[in-house]
Order: C-alpha cells, then sequence, then structure tokens
C-alpha cells in the first residue's frame, strides 16, 4: 500500500509540475485570452475540494461510457487508477502555477533588462537566468505542496485504489483493530520526514552559492 502511495504521488506531482509551469507561463502571458484561461483553470482548481474533482472524474465522466468507449477512451475513465492520477495531478498544477508564478515575478526585472542588453534570446533568458533562480525561491513552498499531497494521497481509497490508506481500511475490516490505523499514520510521518528531509538537503545545494 505504501509504494502505491508513493508511485501515486510521485508521477502526479511531476506531471503536475510539468503542467503546472505551462500554466504559470500562461498566467504572466500578454495574450488575455491565454490569461483568463489560465486563471480560470487555477480558480476552480484551487477553489473546489479534491475530494469533489476525484468523484467528477471517476463517478461523473465515468458515467458517460459509450462516448468514451466511440472515441477509444474508456479504457482510461473506467479504471480508478487513472483518473485518481488524472485528478491529483490536475489539482496539484494549480498550486504549483501559482508557486512558480510568485517565483518568477521574484527575479528582479533588472536581470531581465540585462539580457535584453546582451542580446540574449526570451528562451535563453528564461531557461538559463530566470527558471534557476526562481527554482530556488519556490524548493519550500513546492515541498510544501508535496508533503500535503502525501497526506490528501489517502482520499484515493475511496475509489476502491489500495494505497496505504486503502490496505490499512481493508485490514481493519477484517481484524477490527484500531491499532492499524495508528501504524499507518506512523508510516506516513516516516514519509513526510523523509521528504523534508530530502527537500532540506537539495535546498541546500540549490542554495550553496548563498551561504
Amino acid at each position: 500500500g505504501m509504494l502505491v502511495t508513493l508511485k501515486l504521488v510521485a508521477i502526479s506531482f511531476t506531471l503536475g509540475a510539468l503542467l503546472g509551469l505551462l500554466i504559470a507561463l500562461g498566467r504572466l502571458s500578454n495574450n488575455r485570452f491565454v490569461r483568463n484561461f489560465t486563471g480560470a483553470y487555477v480558480y476552480f482548481f484551487r477553489g473546489s475540494p479534491l475530494l469533489a474533482q476525484l468523484f467528477l472524474l471517476y463517478y461523473g465522466l465515468g458515467s458517460f461510457k459509450g462516448l468514451w468507449q466511440d472515441i477509444g477512451l474508456w479504457w482510461f475513465f473506467r479504471d480508478a487508477w487513472f483518473c485518481t492520477l488524472l485528478a491529483f495531478t490536475l489539482n496539484t498544477a494549480a498550486y504549483q502555477a501559482e508557486i512558480l508564478r510568485g517565483s518568477i515575478l521574484s527575479v528582479a526585472q533588472g536581470q531581465r533588462e540585462a539580457c535584453k542588453a546582451l542580446n540574449l534570446s526570451r528562451w535563453t533568458t528564461f531557461r538559463k537566468i530566470i527558471l534557476p533562480q526562481s527554482l530556488l525561491v519556490a524548493i519550500g513552498p513546492l515541498g510544501n505542496e508535496l508533503i500535503l499531497m502525501i497526506k490528501a494521497s489517502a482520499i484515493a481509497s475511496l475509489v476502491t485504489i489500495y494505497d496505504l490508506m486503502g490496505v490499512t481500511k481493508m485490514v481493519f475490516s477484517r481484524s477490527f483493530d484500531f491499532q492499524v490505523y495508528l501504524w499507518a499514520a506512523v508510516l506516513y510521518l516516516l514519509i513526510v520526514e523523509v521528504v523534508r528531509r530530502s527537500l532540506k538537503l537539495i535546498e541546500g545545494r540549490l542554495g550553496r552559492h548563498l551561504q
């Protein structure tokens, strides 16, 4: 169950980071339509409960069986694993987008102007100058988002995913021993502690030039 939880969180957080970066750039775009669309995306997924989003994807979209069969996507929406992975990815992407947007804006405007003076392309400026500095600012908030995702992943058990909490519930239904929930809490705590210490090392590594 713990391996399923780690796999679910790792994949959804990674995909969410990629999607979140695109959304963050969209939020900073000069195109009004792109800016409004990405803003609405962030507003919806940050403003509604993750559990509701999961149910909408699994039970809501999953009820359109005929449609998904016609376009060849029924294999995806009938599977609780894929629906949960999609829900977690879309949700964390909204939070990561706002974190990345704020960190990108934190980079001094003077550095962008210096890149223009050096005739650097926008892509080179972003990849070599803006993104590395913004990641240093974002690593702490992104770590908090990862920890929140690990704890929130327990709701996956509500759609028949046998993650850490799903297996715990199954064991309790057979043994009626409340201690199993205590051990599950300890395992969640251990996972979070490992993540916290790893992020601290990464943050120290990225910011070693500031020490």
